[in-house]
Parts: structure tokens; sequence; C-alpha cells
């Protein structure tokens, strides 16, 4: 099944360092088309592919339905663990012949976990591409773990998780998300702990392999230099070993806090790093695209931003402030962030308040809401000019259950967002009486209320 996407890609505004401003760029005229083909191997294995025989190489992304959230609760770290070690040996070659023969072959690998998904990368030259993928299917089927690299990859985990426990940011947002989640595992830390990882076995990943590579759930995406016939051979000889079903732990639905709370971390440093939010909406709600689009024009477009304006350029109080909209499979949130001198929290903490509350109560004016489809319309053919992005793209439209329609419908829904959407949801999504805020530091003019520093 093909399905073609055309792009007229005429990027004719910007917002210019984030300043709302119509620049004329020279890339107005320029077009591209896309076709999407669905692809189904002879094993029965899926995948989006977009063929392009410019350049010999193939850029390919995959997950599987499972993460870090997924992991029982006495090996937590062990998913962000596997993620390190599926490169240091497999099959016949051990650590170092594998890093020799990925760069022999120009290959790239590289595995990463998040909450609900398990994400692999992996790019090859034509020349090398069978070679290279045999690779990765013994990255993906037989890994080894043995005894050196798997006790340095964990000695490298625990040095950056105690590194991180001085990271004002990641304290701030360590310790923001377990309130947020309170004893459900999106608030534990991906990473794990020092003692959980003391405890893990290279047979507790092995395992945990055997429970989270499965052909249920997986998506991938491929763009490059590779046909259909190709690709569907290539499909079967890295993934076709792996079990149909995984056995991964499953997620009951979060229950985001809804009281608010200020909690202070005392941490003896020049500036106040502040973590707030509530919760958002998840990404199959009917309001995600005119939530995305208020957020835009609230926090989420730099520095054209309400908060980015009131907040650093009126008033100078931050160099960075910024929202953003994290759905999950199981929950979803509203973040924002800001930092600044501990003498200004108080004050900075009031701005965000009250800035909140007029979007809440006003909601955005007619020239935001042009100003946000001029920029989002017109900047979003670039998140395609290369065959990297396109498969990221790709992939995430996979796991967020789109439909192959998406990238050509994208567009259009953020044009039929109306003032009377953002006024409407403004009112529903923005709780500035019920914000949940950590803040790291020794912030001045700010009261620890209903909850404790950690």
């Amino acid at each position: 099944m093909k399905h073609l996407i055309v792009f007229p890609i005429a990027v004719r505004s910007l917002l210019a360092l984030g300043v709302i401003a119509i620049l004329q760029l020279s890339v107005a005229k320029i077009a591209h088309a896309i076709e999407i083909q669905q692809v189904k191997s002879p094993g029965g294995i899926t995948a989006w592919l977009v063929e392009d025989h410019s350049i010999p190489l193939m850029s390919m992304r995959f997950a599987f339905k499972g993460g870090w959230a997924n992991e029982p609760e006495e090996q937590q770290g062990a998913t962000h663990f596997l993620a390190g070690m599926l490169d240091e040996g497999a099959g016949e070659l051990n650590s170092k012949q594998y890093q020799t023969r990925q760069k022999q072959l120009a290959m790239k690998l590289s595995f990463r976990a998040r909450a609900d998904h398990f994400y692999g990368s992996f790019q090859a030259l034509t020349k090398h591409r069978d070679a290279s993928a045999a690779m990765l299917a013994d990255a993906l089927t037989v890994p080894r773990f043995d005894d050196v690299p798997f006790q340095r990859i964990r000695s490298q985990i625990v040095l950056n998780i105690k590194s991180n426990s001085q990271d004002p940011e990641r304290v701030a947002s360590k310790n923001w998300l377990k309130l947020m989640f309170a004893g459900h595992p999106y608030g534990r830390a991906r990473r794990g702990t020092a003692e959980k990882l003391g405890a893990l076995t290279p047979a507790d990943l092995r395992g945990l392999t055997k429970n989270l590579f499965a052909k249920k759930g997986l998506k991938i995406a491929v763009v490059g230099d590779i046909n259909a016939d190709e690709l569907g051979k290539l499909l079967d000889r890295v993934f076709s070993k792996l079990p149909a079903e995984g056995n991964i732990t499953k997620l009951v639905e979060a229950k985001v806090t809804a009281k608010p709370a200020v909690q202070i971390i005392d941490r003896n440093i020049p500036q106040s790093v502040i973590q707030f939010g509530h919760a958002g909406l998840k990404r199959d709600h009917p309001d995600f695209v005119p939530a995305y689009v208020l957020n835009f024009i609230l926090g989420g477009g730099g520095f054209g931003s309400r908060l980015t304006e009131e907040i650093r350029e009126k008033r100078g109080l931050t160099y960075s402030v910024y929202s953003y909209l994290s759905p999950y499979d199981h929950g979803a949130l509203f973040v924002g962030g800001a930092s600044t001198q501990n003498a200004r929290a108080g004050e900075t903490v009031k701005i965000i308040r009250q800035e909140l509350e007029r979007m809440a109560n006003e909601g955005p004016t007619a020239k935001e809401l042009a100003d946000a489809k001029t920029y989002m319309t017109g900047s979003y053919a670039l998140r395609f000019d290369t065959s990297k992005k396109i498969a990221g793209q790709l992939l995430a439209i996979q796991t967020d259950d789109l439909g192959v329609e998406y990238v050509e419908k994208r567009n259009e829904l953020i044009i039929a967002v109306t003032l009377e959407d953002l006024k409407r949801l403004a009112k529903q999504l923005l709780k500035p009486g019920a914000l949940v805020m950590t803040i790291v530091g020794k912030p001045e003019g700010v009261d620890a209320k209903e909850a404790k520093g950690g």
C-alpha cells in the first residue's frame, strides 16, 4: 500500500529568535513529495517505507511496546541499562570485536529506553546493508552481556546517577515527577538507583530482552536506498526470530495529582530552578491539537511565547522559560520550567501563575493564533528534510497511532483550530490554582506548601 504526501514547503514566516515577526525566506517555492509505502514482509512483519535512492544509505527507526515504566520494581533501571549494553557484544563477537566491526561497516546503532517504548536507531550503507542487518539481529536476539562490559556500563550509569543528583534541573524534574505520579511507575527514576543497579545480573537483562523484544507492538520506519521487496527480506532477517508476544508488566492508568503544592529542595546555589505543571491531555484526546497550539502560544514557542515575553523580555527574570505537553500512554502532564536568581524566585513564581491565569481567563488573541499557525504549518516540512528526521517522524506517528494519513492532514488540523476552541480549552486545561511546583535552590519569597524537600 502506498500513500503519497506532497509538501509545498512555503516557509514564509518564522519567529526570528523567537520574536513573532514575518521573515520572507528564499525557500518559498521548494516542494518535495514523500511516498509512504506500508510494507509487509513474507514473515508478516510490517514497516513504513520511504524510498530515496539518491544516497546509498538506509535509516531505520523502530520501537518495541514497553519501556522503563514496565520493568519490575525490583529491577528499576534495567531497561536503561539494557539500552547501553546491546552494542557491547553479540553472537560470536565480544564487545571490542563488535565495536570494531561496526566501524568497519560504517554502521550506526543505538538504543534508548523511554517510559512506554524501547527505541532503536539503525543506519547502514547499501553495500554493507546485509552484514549490518545481521549485526542488528544479533544485538536483539543473542546479546552477550559479558562481565567486563557489563561492569563497565553499570559503573558509568551509577556515576551518571551520582552526577545527576547534583544537577539542579534534574533534581527538580525527578522530584516533581515523583509528586505528579505518586505511587505510579511513571514517577520512578528511569536510570534506577545505584542499589537497584548493583543487584542486577546478566541473567536479568537477558530475561528482559525475551520479555520486551517481541513482534506484537513493534513499529518500524525505514527511509533510504532500499525497495519494498528488499526491505521485506531484511525485516525477516532482523526480527523474525523474536517471539510473537512479550511479557511486560501491564501498567494501570496513572492518577495525576490534582492537589496544589510547592516543594522546596534546599541547595546552596545562586539560582532557583523551578519546575511546575499539572495534569495534561493524552495524545488521543480530541483536543490535543488545539492544546498543542495553545501551549505554543503560552510557553512552547520560544521567544514568541507569552511566558518568555513577560518573564524574560519585559522583566529580565530568567534566561529561559518554557512549557510543553507531555503525554504518556497511561497519563498526561502539562509541564513548565524556568530558573532565576534566588532573590527573584518569588516574583518569577508570581508571574508564572498570573500568566497562566490570564490565558485561562482570556485565551490568546487573534494575532497570537494567526502567528502560531503560520509558524507551525510553515516549519512542519523542516521535520522531513533528512532521512533520519523522516524515519523519526514516521515512527512517532506509528507509536501514537495517528495513521499514515496524519503527515498529510497535520497542517490542516492546525489551520482548523479556532480562537473559540482555544478560549474554551484554556479554561478547561490551565489550572493555575492546581499548580504543583518543585524549586531547587534557596528561593526567596516562596513558601513550601504540603510537599517535603528531597
